[in-house]
């Protein structure tokens, strides 16, 4: 089944989101033609950029405070803020091209990443403490139950926009 089967067509190629709106296709399109792999190809730029704010933000809170939930909380925290900045540039730019609405778009693209970093506290960082685990590594298995949520939600949410903002 391809891309124009699950979604109504709209000017630009834009796919239909969210109360009928629409995230218009980015510049990125121009070479690939569909826009969950322009999504993949950014997602997995700025997965590397975070990776390595992760990694440097680690080694910084490890030499501090090492083997204690402050460094790996601040860690995550800190590697969170830095990739969703970048992603969010990324995407809007490179992916969706919506204009206006800066920080409404910044606030619902927080608000995407909310879920996965609640989880990433709740979930990953009590698991991989209990089991031992590798910090990096557990990130890293981590990212991509990420990568799926924010698909659905910076697609169908974030860069919104409803037919007469276009």
């Amino acid at each position: 089944m391809t891309q124009d089967e699950h979604h109504e067509e709209l000017p630009g190629g834009a796919e239909q989101a969210i109360g009928g709106g629409a995230a218009p296709d980015g510049p990125l399109l121009r070479l690939i033609k569909d826009r969950r792999i322009a999504f993949l190809v950014v997602g997995a730029i700025n997965t590397g950029v975070g990776f390595v704010w992760f990694i440097l933000f680690s080694l910084l809170f490890e030499g501090l405070w090492p083997h204690t939930w402050l460094a790996t909380f601040l860690t995550i925290m800190c590697a969170h803020l830095l990739s969703t900045i970048s992603a969010f540039v990324l995407m809007r730019k490179a992916v969706f091209r919506v204009t206006g609405h800066v920080w409404l778009d910044f606030g619902r693209f927080q608000l995407v990443y909310l879920v996965p970093l609640l989880l990433n506290h709740l979930v990953v960082l009590p698991l991989r403490m209990g089991l031992g685990m590798n910090p990096i590594l557990a990130q890293f298995l981590f990212t991509f139950v990420t990568a799926v949520f924010s698909w659905f939600g910076h697609s169908r949410f974030s860069f919104h926009r409803r037919k007469e903002e276009q």
